[in-house]
């Protein structure tokens, strides 16, 4: 996990009080994530996750943080954040859900039940699958836009940068891969995909789970901070890519993969264009994440701690998915 900034106890307790969130009892980091800095808050009304952002500036937040006030509101379970309900001390007023601790940007949203499932059952993958086309479809009237950050721009600015780091048969791959999502990008069928706000990181470890009963109870998807218009079907391709693989070899699991697709169709059926994108879109979203592991672990933030992701994992991924593909069976 990352903690880029350290806050106590008596700095956080204010804000909460602000928050009408009532008094605050402990604060611990949250363990996972390397991009901002994450606590859970303990206070006598409830539990919360404070969040610190490191990157993301006070005019980019916004989008995300009524993103998510927007499909908590159209009932989707995601953590809505909290608003101001009197004067902070820092510049908040009330109705602000984008506030300021310590000179940072930050958000306190509350804390999901339940856990992550991290190694996932067809019946989690088709609740995810369900939950993220209805996401999808309570997106489409958002009143606000902004490109995915990580998107191809974005691809096309960091491959130079980690380059350096790469043996020749990594270079080799990253360069042909790059060049074929370029080509993708320029084709018919791209421009016509449907396209709309998107998670772009909804893997296990964003999404929590109640276990209690038979059936497995989805109880919110989590970590907005990489959303931003884009295709649907990217988003459906980096969600396939972790909770649809096995992790020690990326190859692909057939059941889990169909149980998400099902779910998902059966909600919001797949245009023809998406169906015949699928792959390509799987291959974007191993590339996507290929790049910016390696930019994390060659080009690491200091941090309280941090533990950057192993970018070799997305490699396999990736090689995977250009010498496996796979489309719909459904």
């Amino acid at each position: 996990m990352a903690v880029y900034t350290e806050v106590s106890l008596d700095e956080a307790a204010p804000l909460l009080q602000s928050l009408g969130l009532g008094q605050l009892q402990s604060i611990t980091a949250c363990a996972g994530g390397i991009e901002n800095t994450n606590y859970f808050v303990d206070t006598d009304q409830g539990r919360y996750v404070l969040t610190l952002f490191e990157r993301l500036s006070f005019a980019q937040l916004p989008f995300y943080l009524h993103l998510m006030k927007h499909l908590a509101q159209h009932g989707i379970p995601v953590p809505e954040p909290h608003a101001i309900t009197a004067a902070d001390g820092a510049g908040g007023k009330p109705g602000d859900i984008l506030l300021r601790l310590k000179g940072k940007p930050a958000a306190v949203v509350n804390r999901l039940r339940g856990r992550s499932e991290l190694a996932p059952t067809p019946a989690h993958c088709a609740a995810v699958g369900e939950t993220l086309a209805r996401m999808h479809l309570a997106g489409r009237d958002f009143d606000r836009s902004q490109p995915n950050l990580r998107g191809l721009a974005w691809w096309n600015e960091t491959v130079p940068v980690v380059l350096p780091h790469l043996d020749e048969a990594q270079s080799r791959l990253i360069r042909s891969e790059l060049a074929y999502q370029n080509h993708v990008a320029a084709s018919s069928n791209w421009h016509a995909l449907p396209r709309g706000p998107i998670h772009a990181d909804l893997f296990r470890d964003n999404v929590m789970f109640d276990s209690e009963g038979d059936a497995p109870q989805l109880t919110g998807f989590f970590d907005f901070y990489f959303a931003g218009c884009d295709t649907f079907l990217f988003d459906i391709g980096v969600s396939l890519n972790d909770w649809c693989i096995h992790l020690d070899s990326g190859a692909h699991d057939a059941a889990r993969a169909d149980a998400f697709l099902a779910a998902y169709q059966a909600v919001r059926r797949l245009s023809p264009q998406e169906r015949v994108l699928l792959p390509a879109m799987q291959r974007a979203g191993a590339l996507r994440f290929w790049i910016s592991r390696l930019w994390d672990f060659h080009l690491p933030r200091e941090a309280a701690l941090l533990q950057a992701h192993d970018p070799g994992h997305f490699e396999r991924v990736l090689r995977e998915r250009v010498a496996h593909p796979r489309g719909l069976t459904c």
